[in-house]
């Protein structure tokens, strides 16, 4: 993890400290843009959230602020009483295209996607399209057609499920590989796993893993979810 601070150029200048993967900062990758944070629409809560989009290949990170009561930093010779920790971890930018998606998919029919992926409230919305693999990925969430050079889309709810099962999938071999303890399974006093494994404690993992992913995608679309992993 790499620690960074970010200071205003006022005569009081604020403070930030930044949890961040070291390829957001990687300096050996090419310089065609600085990190910028902007202000998208929360697929989950349909708000504005806070993101980060990276160096080319242009990444989307996801910001997140974790904040306790009486929590502050050391930082050089000052005190900055706002002890915030801004943490920045990568994400798939197909999240933040699906609202999209959805909201055209109630027109029925197909169009590009830089008509698909528009918003006034939030214009930086159109920078997702210039994401790496972004366009290639499409293909897991619509039907795609191809007249002359250009493509259109149109949403496919089965597409999505198979994708979204992916996600849970990976999900759950991650949370065992990393051995974190889920459900009621968990002995509460020590939070160790017993190691005998059951359907349930399968089950336990599924809802987990169920539960992350909905994170990231509009509420019907998690409950869509949930009835197909059964």
């Amino acid at each position: 993890m790499t620690t960074r601070r970010k200071r205003r150029t006022n005569a009081q200048a604020d403070q930030w400290v930044v949890i961040a993967a070291d390829s957001v900062l990687d300096s050996t990758a090419k310089k065609s843009s600085d990190p910028v944070f902007v202000r998208l629409r929360n697929p989950t809560t349909g708000d504005g959230s806070l993101y980060m989009f990276g160096s080319e290949p242009l990444q989307l990170y996801e910001v997140k602020a974790f904040n306790e009561d009486y929590h502050s930093w050391f930082i050089g010779q000052t005190v900055q009483q706002d002890g915030r920790l801004l943490y920045i971890t990568p994400m798939d930018p197909l999240y933040l295209v699906m609202p999209y998606l959805l909201k055209a998919a109630k027109e029925g029919k197909f169009q590009p996607v830089q008509q698909i992926v528009v918003d006034e409230d939030f214009p930086n919305c159109s920078r997702l399209l210039k994401c790496s693999h972004i366009l290639k990925s499409l293909c897991h969430v619509t039907e795609e057609k191809e007249v002359g050079s250009q493509k259109f889309h149109r949403y496919s709810q089965e597409k999505t499920m198979k994708w979204l099962n992916k996600k849970v999938d990976r999900t759950v071999k991650a949370l065992k590989s990393s051995q974190t303890c889920v459900g009621g399974g968990v002995k509460s006093s020590t939070f160790i796993r017993t190691t005998q494994q059951s359907d349930a404690q399968e089950e336990d993992y599924l809802r987990y893993a169920h539960g992350l992913i909905s994170e990231y995608i509009p509420e019907d679309l998690s409950k869509d979810l949930l009835k197909d992993l059964q």
